[in-house]
């Protein structure tokens, strides 16, 4: 396996290595941008038109089980493997992943968190994502890239993904915290979710800390300590068990990619997320101040 990385590494970095040419030696470049389906914009088609130089496409959606009638799951190890090796990684690689959302990261730390997930630790967050290498006056390409297959060997940790089996356990036991990453008017039940047949609310015992508050102007991650006093005021103890969701598992891991900032390891990931916890859910385990769930 590769040494471990830092989890971000800033826009000159990555310009710096680029003009190296350290990409398609041991630095593998990768947009990861994914979008909810009413806003109605094609990542991947944005990602032909524009994108960093040296760029390969990851692709939430593919990448992912597809036996389930969840969003984006989890891959099989095995599908994993065979995708990410597709991609010209294997276990020295270090992947630079990053998004084109407007807040500056908006998917990418899903793919961060699943390479940790399956053992990959040479993987970073590009701080401030496509806006802040834009903003830097750095190039952009509508030039395709190739990448020579390589074998890309992974395990994955069971421990850092709960299931809704474990959410509804946890509401009893208090094993662990649970921090919801969805905009707060979505958490409380007052403001639409972006899926059909889906109200909003939230788990029972949750805690609101929406993705965009770890976030700088800039579209950079905060510093350490302004995150650490952001899980503070939230009630969020960072020596105790986290669990993150979301809507499908995707921002969620902008929270677990603060709490690694501020030396949390291994913060889990609640799959299924609200997309799963409000069809399996009983009416009373939807905390809503809006319509909540009916039977």
């Amino acid at each position: 396996m590769a040494v471990q990385t830092k989890a971000l590494v800033s826009a000159r970095w990555l310009a710096d290595a680029i003009k190296g040419n350290g990409i398609g030696r041991n630095l593998r470049v990768l947009d990861a941008s994914w979008y909810l389906p009413k806003l109605l914009r094609n990542a991947k088609k944005d990602f032909k038109q524009r994108h960093i130089p040296g760029a390969l496409f990851f692709d939430i959606d593919h990448c992912s089980d597809r036996n389930t009638p969840l969003d984006h799951m989890l891959p099989p190890v095995r599908r994993l493997t065979e995708y990410v090796g597709e991609l010209g990684i294997d276990n020295n690689t270090h992947v630079v992943v990053y998004d084109a959302s407007e807040y500056g990261a908006f998917s990418a730390p899903r793919v961060w968190w699943m390479f940790r997930v399956f053992g990959h630790n040479s993987i970073s967050v590009l701080d401030g994502g496509l806006k802040k290498w834009l903003s830097e006056g750095n190039p952009v390409t509508d030039v395709k890239s190739k990448a020579e297959p390589k074998e890309f060997r992974a395990t994955q940790d069971r421990s850092w993904v709960k299931t809704y089996e474990d959410l509804l356990k946890n509401i009893d036991t208090k094993e662990f915290q649970v921090v919801d990453a969805r905009p707060a008017g979505r958490f409380r039940g007052i403001d639409p979710e972006p899926r059909d047949n889906t109200e909003p609310g939230h788990i029972p015992g949750s805690i609101s800390m929406p993705f965009t508050s770890f976030l700088a102007p800039s579209g950079e991650l905060l510093p350490p300590q302004e995150l650490k006093d952001l899980f503070g005021r939230a009630g969020v103890d960072l020596s105790r068990p986290i669990c993150v969701t979301c809507g499908s598992a995707v921002t969620a891991c902008h929270v677990a990619l603060a709490a690694h900032q501020c030396g949390h390891p291994g913060v889990s990931v609640y799959d299924g997320a609200w997309s799963e916890w409000y069809i399996r859910a009983s009416p009373e385990n939807v905390i809503s101040e809006g319509r909540g769930k009916h039977r």
